[in-house]
């Protein structure tokens, strides 16, 4: 993610607008920075934690689907990447995440889909 520097930065300081800031290197500067603590990056780099099953979604929290999620919104408890789409709804609020565990033609897991919004 810092590699492809494929979040959001705004280049300029506040306080000298001639002087742009130098993009961080690792989570631990990003989150040093002022304007990264109140508005974030709108990318994953926003999320903080994982949900456990009956945990209540907070801001910076990532929720799994559910089997029962899974199977009300794609019709199957065992995803693949052609459900996605079905499953998208199930994030709809901001400054909070979705993953879902998605599988092969053969049933095995294959991939772990993260979707939702962090920002407006």
């Amino acid at each position: 993610m810092f590699d492809a520097q494929d979040y959001y930065w705004d280049p300029w300081n506040e306080d000298d607008t001639d002087e742009a800031r130098v993009r961080p290197s690792t989570l631990d500067q990003l989150w040093e920075d002022e304007q990264v603590q109140e508005e974030g990056t709108h990318s994953i780099l926003d999320m903080h934690r994982m949900l456990r099953p009956g945990e209540d979604p907070d801001y910076g929290t990532v929720q799994p689907v559910q089997p029962a999620e899974a199977y009300r919104m794609a019709g199957t408890d065992r995803l693949t990447r052609t459900d996605a789409q079905a499953i998208e709804p199930l994030a709809s609020r901001r400054w909070f995440g979705r993953c879902a565990v998605l599988h092969d033609a053969h049933g095995s897991p294959e991939e772990i889909y993260f979707w939702g919004f962090s920002g407006d």
